[in-house]
């Protein structure tokens, strides 16, 4: 399973602090690290399937939130 994160040098405009923050920050999206520590250890498949499950609620309902946010600051423009 390959995953390729890259951060060139004309989307930071050739500042090299930049660029790390950038790739960091592309690296926590698709959660690579967590991957790695997830497999360091074995996890039984329920527990898997549960943490899933917890994580993907978690996401709606933070998309949830995030819409309801936004629609409450268009209702009061």
């Amino acid at each position: 399973m390959g995953i390729n994160v890259a951060v060139k040098a004309k989307e930071c405009r050739g500042n090299h602090e930049k660029m790390i923050r950038r790739f960091v920050k592309k690296c926590k999206k698709e959660r690579i690290i967590e991957k790695y520590k997830d497999r360091q250890r074995y996890k039984k498949p329920s527990d898997a399937k549960r943490q899933k499950r917890q994580r993907a609620a978690r996401e709606r309902k933070r998309e949830e939130l995030k819409k309801k946010r936004l629609l409450e600051k268009r209702q009061k423009k």
